[in-house]
């Protein structure tokens, strides 16, 4: 295997460790297993959502990989350090937000990331204008002479950022950084964050589905200490979801078969009165042929127009990340009343 300090064969280009590397891990506390033999990896330059419900075991993943936790079994690498072995370089290496931000109510904000500053080794000539140039790109430059004690939930999580990010890390951890915030902040913290993509690898976990859609490029998500799925939201909605054709027109009841016929349908389609002379129609459409979606739709606007029918609604429901969440982790309730989980690992 190529080390980061080897150099490649002749006709390859420069190899590259993955930032976030996990194989195999599992943490137990005690007889209760947290997080149970999972694996995978982020690479440089990627924004992934690390999703699960409450006590799946992310937060412990996420302690384990920023060295607060060791792990029981399994090795965990940053940018190809291990996390136990090279833990001072696995810390210099990622910025850590966590959910409840750990910052000095006493100190001014620009004092605050001054002293933090100090403490990630950034060179003593360097922190005054490292400092000001993180507090801009935060968005904190307006209460930077004020406590941070006095601050606003949602300008505290922005000073966190502006911690995690004072000795420009190439890793962001970040564990529900717009949780509690009202919607103009959570959209301020959500286009900070959007715009650091790119220029940091980022670990996103958050219970805003929404959110990780808008910022994520590709998810992991586990479920009672196991890894239920990884990938693409689109290739995930394509294995895992149905898509669902939606038609409302004027089309008699008994004729919906024949408007049907041929299409790729799953199971026999839904049928409801809309209105006067309008039936609503929604049937099932295996993923892979709603992959072709503007050939279905246009199929199926021919066939409308071809009959003369009046069209009022036609479109393709594909599964969103919140559906296809729900799929995956539709036994949580069942696991939240019977007392399994363990306490303090509220993700």
């Amino acid at each position: 295997m190529w080390t980061e300090q080897a150099e490649c064969p002749a006709g390859h280009e420069a190899w590259q460790p993955a930032m976030i590397e996990v194989q195999q891990l599992t943490k137990d506390y005690g007889f209760f297993r947290a997080v149970d033999n999972i694996s995978f990896a982020v690479q440089p330059g990627e924004a992934v959502g690390f999703l699960g419900p409450n006590g799946a075991g992310k937060t412990t993943t996420i302690r384990v990989l920023t060295g607060y936790h060791p792990a029981t079994s399994g090795v965990v690498r940053v940018h190809g350090h291990d996390v136990l072995a090279d833990s001072l370089l696995v810390r210099a290496a990622l910025g850590y937000l966590p959910e409840n931000v750990p910052i000095y109510p006493d100190l001014r904000v620009e004092e605050y990331l001054r002293f933090r500053a100090a403490l990630k080794g950034v060179p003593r000539r360097e922190i005054r204008s490292r400092v000001a140039e993180t507090m801009d790109l935060a968005g904190v430059v307006e209460v930077r002479r004020k406590l941070v004690g006095q601050l606003s939930r949602g300008y505290r999580q922005r000073v966190g950022l502006a911690d995690a990010l004072i000795s420009r890390p190439p890793l962001l951890v970040l564990d529900e950084p717009t949780s509690g915030l009202d919607p103009n902040q959570r959209r301020r913290v959500r286009e900070f964050v959007r715009d650091l993509k790119g220029r940091h690898t980022i670990l996103f976990s958050s219970h805003i589905l929404s959110d990780v859609e808008e910022i994520c490029d590709r998810i992991v998500l586990i479920h009672h200490g196991k890894l239920r799925a990884e990938g693409r939201l689109e290739d995930l909605a394509r294995d895992l979801g149905v898509a669902e054709l939606r038609m409302r027109v004027a089309v008699p009841e008994s004729d919906v078969g024949e408007l049907l016929a041929g299409l790729p349908i799953l199971g026999q389609p839904a049928t409801s009165v809309a209105g006067a002379n309008l039936v609503q129609i929604r049937c099932a459409i295996a993923p892979d042929d709603a992959q072709n979606e503007d050939d279905l739709l246009g199929e199926c606007y021919r066939r409308v127009r071809t009959r003369g029918l009046e069209l009022r609604e036609l479109s393709l429901h594909k599964p969103s990340l919140e559906e296809l969440f729900w799929q995956l982790t539709a036994d949580t309730e069942r696991v939240a009343e019977s007392g399994e989980g363990l306490p303090g690992d509220a993700a």
